[in-house]
């Protein structure tokens, strides 16, 4: 009697988990090859639920690159809920992917998107469900490789036990180049596979490093061990790229993001001193109004999503954002098609832009003072007066939004009680415009973030503000944002300092990842799952604290566990940024004067004469008063995560 596929098995058991839709694939747009006839199979993971997971636009690109390859095919695998794991294991089920039903032990690389740090026991848990060792020593060439890229691989060294080899950078490009060097490859040794990978501009094997620490548990420094291992692992980038995604899949339930994205810009040239993404995107490129336009149509035709999201760090940077917004509202006003441009900033989002989103939905708006005093504005460089809040929420309300989001963040260690009061008075006076305008029905909502030192940030020297400080601002904050019209959330400080020691921690983290999903831990993303005692007893069982990696002021000439891994940005940059943020002295948008962050050097240095720049840093006028068109446009080439 033949054993039952993965297909027949779930039969008996999808009726009995919450939302089956999750697990059974068969979505529109998803592509299935034949299985047996297709050479080099890539699974695609992202280690949370299929409700957030469906809405990655980083998975959906890497998913058409390898499909297009004629011999190859790509699958999606999600983590799965806790009632259908249950069942799963009971009924001896691994962890399968959508599209052909197929064990993850089947496929020749695992590809695990890793964009923050709370999925990192996900990870263990979905190498487990899969009947596979959770750490990379233990898997010889019958399994799987598994690579992971992401925004939170630029410190990869937490999970450098269980990952074989980490995407430094843009994914698009390189997740081709490993596949075709491991299909060439079938048959290698696990360890010659590495070498061959070691090769490729952007990844980097943990194993090929040895990393040593002085007496007081500070890193001296990761030194290669192979010849195959450079000693700085440079990001890749890709310079031009195809035509957007727009074949999106079509979700079998509800997610958490129910609409069709469109980058229209990567990187940001504003410089604020907390933003991860913003120094390790680098360098600014943008796509033409043609490129995005072409995509709405071609996504509302395979699609029929009805709202477009244009992503980017600051939508309203975009050279061409009133171009664009033009173009959609010409061909598509009587169509009912919303538009979404999220991340606007308050200085740069003039009136005219506003009414010409003035025909989408009319809910709410989002901007992002983060600092609510001008020594706090200094300290962070996000320079943003409060009549220029008050002047954006009078444009916005007048414009007929009902709501207005404000994003703060406290914590930074220069921060006081005043700072924070700032932010509740601030507030309250946005909500008196609204009023003053639309009455009782006027909004503030108030998301309020804790202050996480980010590597590669001119903040990875600063210690993050200990848990009285914290409960103190919020608790303020809590009694001054109350009232009708007004809306405070905020991150659990427990969710703040996880986040912070994962952030910056070293390789000896993987120790106590490993005690803490063994003792239960996973979607550490869920604040309702998020078990904080149990990671901090896996700390104190391997002889960590919390405060060495939080609370700990750095020196200037600290190695950092993530040094060896190169964004292209040069230290010496980020670290003169953080002197002038203790002096309270701030940088212009890098569009208008050049601070030689290191980008442009790195790359013309380190690419091959046979791969020439595509795109330089000119230097571009601000908003109010770019051109449309001439010289001072930014080259056509943008990149997607």
């Amino acid at each position: 009697m033949q054993p039952k596929t993965i297909e027949q098995q779930l039969k008996r058991i999808l009726l009995k988990v919450t939302k089956p839709g999750r697990y059974v694939g068969g979505e529109f747009n998803s592509i299935v090859k034949d299985w047996d006839s297709t050479d080099f199979k890539v699974a695609l993971a992202f280690p949370d639920i299929y409700d957030l997971g469906m809405s990655n636009l980083g998975i959906m690109i890497l998913y058409e690159q390898i499909n297009n390859q004629p011999d190859m095919l790509a699958e999606r695998v999600f983590s799965v809920w806790d009632d259908m794991e249950q069942l799963m294991r009971a009924e001896g089920i691994p962890l399968y992917s959508l599209e052909n039903k197929r064990s993850i032990r089947e496929f020749d690389l695992l590809g695990i998107s890793l964009p923050y740090e709370q999925l990192f026991t996900n990870v263990l848990n979905m190498l487990d469900l899969a009947g596979m060792p959770v750490r990379s020593q233990d898997r010889d060439e019958s399994y799987p490789l598994v690579i992971a890229g992401g925004h939170s691989c630029y410190n990869p060294e937490p999970m450098a036990d269980f990952v074989d080899a980490f995407v430094i950078g843009e994914g698009e490009e390189i997740i081709v180049e490993v596949a075709r060097t491991l299909q060439a490859m079938r048959g290698e040794s696990r360890l010659n596979q590495l070498r061959a990978i070691a090769h490729i501009q952007g990844m980097y094997v943990p194993r090929f490093y040895d990393v040593t620490y002085d007496e007081s548990g500070v890193v001296i420094g990761a030194t290669p061990n192979v010849p195959e291992a450079p000693k700085r692992v440079l990001k890749r980038i890709v310079p031009t790229l195809p035509k957007p995604f727009t074949k999106f899949l079509i979700p079998n339930i509800d997610t958490v993001h129910n609409r069709a994205p469109i980058e229209i810009m990567r990187g940001c040239t504003r410089g604020c001193r907390f933003c991860h993404a913003g120094m390790i995107t680098r360098p600014v490129r943008e796509r033409t109004v043609d490129e995005v336009m072409a995509a709405i149509q071609e996504i509302i035709t395979s699609t029929g999503f009805e709202e477009i999201s244009l992503l980017s760090l600051s939508s309203s940077d975009y050279v061409y954002v009133h171009e664009l917004a033009d173009a959609v509202h010409e061909k598509y006003a009587e169509s009912g098609l919303s538009l979404s441009l999220p991340s606007l900033r308050i200085e740069s989002t003039s009136a005219d832009l506003l009414d010409k989103l003035g025909d989408t939905r009319r809910s709410g708006f989002t901007f992002a003072p983060e600092a609510a005093t001008e020594k706090m504005r200094d300290i962070i460089n996000k320079f943003v007066p409060d009549e220029q809040v008050l002047e954006a929420a009078r444009a916005v309300y007048s414009r007929g939004w009902r709501t207005i989001k404000l994003y703060f963040m406290i914590g930074h260690p220069e921060e006081t009680l005043d700072d924070v009061q700032a932010i509740a008075n601030l507030c309250k006076a946005v909500l008196r415009e609204g009023q003053k305008i639309m009455g009782s029905k006027a909004n503030v909502n108030v998301g309020i973030s804790t202050f996480i030192p980010k590597p590669h940030t001119p903040f990875q020297w600063v210690p993050q503000d200990n848990h009285d400080q914290v409960r103190q601002k919020l608790n303020l904050l809590g009694h001054q944002l109350k009232g009708h019209g007004l809306h405070l959330r905020y991150n659990s400080i427990d969710d703040s300092q996880f986040e912070g020691i994962m952030s910056r921690a070293d390789r000896r983290m993987g120790r106590v990842i490993q005690r803490a999903w063994e003792a239960g831990c996973k979607f550490d993303a869920w604040q309702e799952f998020h078990h904080h005692e149990r990671w901090l007893q896996a700390m104190t069982d391997e002889g960590l604290t919390p405060e060495f990696y939080t609370h700990r002021e750095r020196g200037l000439d600290e190695v950092f566990p993530w040094d060896h891994i190169d964004a292209a940005v040069h230290k010496k940059f980020l670290k003169d940024d953080y002197l002038m943020s203790i002096k309270g002295e701030t940088r212009v948008d890098c569009r208008d004067k050049c601070f030689a962050c290191g980008i442009l050097p790195k790359f013309k240095e380190e690419r091959s004469q046979t791969e020439p720049m595509a795109w330089e840093c000119p230097p571009v006028k601000p908003i109010g008063e770019r051109k449309r068109g001439g010289d001072d446009r930014v080259p056509n080439v943008a990149l997607i995560n």
